[in-house]
């Protein structure tokens, strides 16, 4: 059995489109390694080429079967992404022992490691969102999603790992592949299926004097230029770092509701709706991702607007 890339969270949203990209580009000899569980994830692996698929709790079984100094890249963008979820032990195994664990391995065997780290870890905002080396030990994320990505952070950074490795930390992610992500999915998908069942959206009102409701603005990035970074970090062994992966360019919800209106061909009818309590003190109001380090790396940034990305995401996969 040959491999040469390894995709944990294949099935899973920017995991699967990786994989149909590395399809396109002529490569099938990938390892999908994820957590299939009840939902309806598996629909993701439906015409994707691939050479084989494990649970994640295999993986490591598997490994010793495997020469891993032949894989070309390990992609690790498997973990526990719900940022609602409470259970700390759970996070801290999913998104930092295990995480540790596969890089320590990528990192004896001399094979490429690249994960995912989150937006999250910025916390509020109040201190920026440099992906610096510098500023990442004074973040302060808001719930333990954030946390057990920023765990990770600081050990590889501690540790010297990032000068051999690459983390990104994804901003706000959309695209083909995120339906089965329930109330994670993007608010493009969530409005989408509003506009079809009541011809309007509800967004929050803002509790800030500094922000109209719905010009609480966020960094929100296409999938396919979301992956396209990943890979090109992939193929560059001698790029290391933590890098921020969005555009650089914020948008307001009202910006992303109105783009999903007119790609329906809908009038745009937004209804404004009290922030529920829980929400009340870890609310963003404003994401944006600092580019000036990958850009730095001679990264040639493509990225789609706001406009572009949900028009092919909503005519050319959402409503057909």
């Amino acid at each position: 059995m040959s491999i040469k890339y390894i995709v944990t969270g294949g099935a899973g949203f920017i995991g699967s489109n990786l994989v149909r990209e590395l399809n396109a580009r002529g490569e099938d000899e990938i390892l999908i390694v994820d957590e299939l569980g009840e939902d309806e994830k598996w629909k993701n692996l439906v015409g994707l080429a691939y050479e084989d698929y494990i649970d994640k709790e295999d993986l490591f079984d598997y490994l010793e079967g495997v020469a891993l100094k032949k894989v070309k890249a390990v992609y690790h963008l498997g973990a526990c992404s719900a940022t609602t979820e409470t259970d700390a032990d759970y996070l801290a195994y999913n998104n930092y022992h295990y995480t540790r664990a596969l890089c320590e391995s990528c990192l004896d065997a001399g094979v490429r490691f690249v994960y995912a780290s989150s937006a999250a870890t910025y916390g509020d905002g109040n201190l920026g969102y440099s992906d610096a080396d510098a500023e990442t030990p004074k973040f302060r994320p808001l719930n333990m999603y954030g946390y057990s990505k920023h765990m990770f952070d600081l050990w590889a950074l501690r540790n010297g790992a990032l000068k051999e490795i690459a983390g990104l930390k994804y901003f706000n992610v959309y695209g083909p592949g995120e339906a089965h992500k329930g109330d994670m999915r993007s608010v493009v998908h969530k409005s989408f299926e509003q506009i079809l069942a009541s011809g309007k959206v509800q967004l929050f009102k803002s509790n800030r004097p500094d922000y109209k409701d719905g010009e609480q603005v966020r960094d929100f990035i296409y999938v396919k230029d979301a992956v396209d970074m990943t890979l090109w970090l992939g193929e560059r062994p001698s790029v290391g770092g933590l890098f921020n992966c969005g555009t650089g360019t914020p948008r307001t919800w009202v910006d992303l509701v109105s783009a999903v209106f007119n790609a329906m061909g809908i009038p745009v009818n937004i209804e404004f709706v009290d922030m529920p309590p829980h929400l009340e003190g870890k609310y963003q109001y404003h994401t944006c991702a600092v580019m000036d380090k990958i850009r730095t790396k001679d990264y040639p940034a493509r990225f789609q607007t706001l406009e572009s990305g949900i028009n092919d995401y909503v005519r050319n996969h959402l409503m057909s």
